[in-house]
């Protein structure tokens, strides 16, 4: 019996003997114990949000935030690991023993340049810092309050089983679940549960993109960029030549295909030749396999322009996660618990926030907003047929372990990814509604 498969086994003794069918809306008394530790710890949970977003660190950088879920978790009884994997934020928070291991993810870095008030006009709190666009401080919040919920209940009925909470770093930059994949940290789970915030409730249960993170840098000859030009040697010249013939690649790629780029060093002054340049390129598809093939041709293509600009090339690949595998019995099991906890509603206040921080995506782009906060239920198979677009380390974690998501309405309605709408919104007691409902969601399942 292969490693999936054997998981697969004790999953479905798992769920034969603990859990509520999907056609059954009454909750178990374990489930209604958890249910009321959420409850009785939404203070916790709201003030763990608010700090988080507050500290607002960006990937392998979220000490403070990192800091306070570890602090939590040993005060109520979590054996923790810290600084696993060579990652000082990455941790794995422990309670219980035997089977089934059954995992909760944590996510809780920031994006760059995105700090925002928690107000619907545009304004930082600190300009130019990072900020929660992503809602990753409602995601570690969240997952906490499902975990400490989970061990109330196995306290209190004597649930067997090991409950494991991951604090998994640097999502944005899809590497810290790689790397601790790799150093075994889930080599014995049963079932991943994760989360994230959301502008609809319902299941993920579609796949990702896959994706490599790949820095390249060249090496040129500085030299006055007037006086004497014929012994510079650029290694701008090499950046901007690369770009170009990416950017005629993508002519003949597939439709799923996504390249991205920044240029990290361009130079310090035009009169100087650059002696380094570095661009850092983010390379996408559906499939692994089609990555893998387009950065070989993007790594061709930054040889070609280090040979026309008679620069010296060096790569380093930061990552490389595939893409999400589906499970359709867990999204069945997460899809019976939204409807069993059911979504919260909100107030016209929160409507009315809602409406102006869509309001400028109405100015810029005309976007068309039926509804400010989205309080239904999205079926799961919906989100089978949905084009994949967005990337994530959970990806690879599904290859080894049957793993399954729930998004829930945190964030307005059809609100852009990673904008600062988001920061507002999760900052909220939107937001918070959203937290407490996947916290009450993921711990019932």
């Amino acid at each position: 019996m292969n490693r999936v498969s054997g998981a697969c086994v004790v999953l479905v003794l798992f769920l034969g003997t603990l859990m509520v069918r999907a056609d059954d809306k009454a909750l178990s008394r374990a489930q209604q114990t958890a249910v009321a530790d959420v409850t009785s710890r939404e203070a916790l949970i709201k003030d763990v949000n608010r700090k988080i977003w507050e500290y607002a660190e960006v990937g392998l950088q979220e000490r403070k935030s990192a800091g306070l879920l570890v602090k939590t978790l040993k005060q109520n009884g979590f054996a923790v690991k810290s600084g696993v994997a060579g990652m000082p934020t990455a941790f794995v928070a422990s309670y219980g023993k035997g089977q089934p291991v059954i995992g909760i993810l944590a996510e809780y870095d920031a994006l760059p340049g995105m700090s925002q008030k928690v107000n619907p006009v545009r304004g930082p709190v600190r300009a130019g810092s990072p900020g929660h666009a992503c809602g990753h401080s409602g995601l570690g919040s969240g997952a906490l309050g499902a975990a400490l919920a989970v061990k109330a209940a196995m306290d209190k009925h004597r649930l067997k089983g090991t409950l494991r909470f991951y604090g998994t770093p640097a999502e944005e930059t899809v590497i810290g679940k790689v790397y601790m994949l790799l150093d075994g940290q889930f080599d014995d789970l049963d079932v991943c549960l994760h989360w994230h915030p959301s502008s609809r409730n319902g299941v993920w249960a579609g796949t990702s993109k896959a994706l490599v993170s790949v820095k390249f840098s060249f090496d040129g000859t500085a030299a006055h960029a007037s006086g004497s030009p014929e012994s510079g040697r650029s290694a701008l010249d090499a950046v901007e030549l690369m770009n170009v013939g990416v950017n005629y690649m993508r002519e003949h790629v597939k439709d799923d295909a996504r390249m991205h780029y920044v240029i990290t060093n361009g130079g310090g002054a035009p009169n100087v030749v650059p002696a380094t340049a570095a661009v850092w390129y983010f390379i996408r598809a559906d499939d692994h396999a089609d990555v893998e093939a387009n950065f070989g041709w993007v790594k061709d293509i930054a040889r070609g322009a280090a040979l026309m600009t008679r620069t010296r090339m060096r790569v380093q690949v930061d990552t490389d996660c595939h893409e999400l595998i589906p499970n359709v019995p867990l999204s069945e099991l997460l899809e019976s618990q939204l409807t069993s906890i059911g979504p919260p509603r909100f107030t016209e206040k929160e409507q009315a926030f809602a409406r102006r921080l869509q309001q400028p995506l109405i100015e810029q782009f005309g976007t068309k907003f039926p509804l400010a906060i989205d309080e239904s239920i999205r079926p799961f198979q919906e989100s089978m047929t949905l084009p994949t677009r967005g990337s994530t380390d959970v990806g690879d974690i599904s290859w080894y372990v049957p793993t399954g998501g729930i998004g829930t309405s945190c964030l307005v309605a059809k609100s852009p990814g990673h904008s600062w709408q988001n920061v507002a919104a999760i900052g909220s007691t939107i937001g918070e509604k959203g937290i407490v409902y996947a916290a009450k969601v993921l711990a019932t399942s």
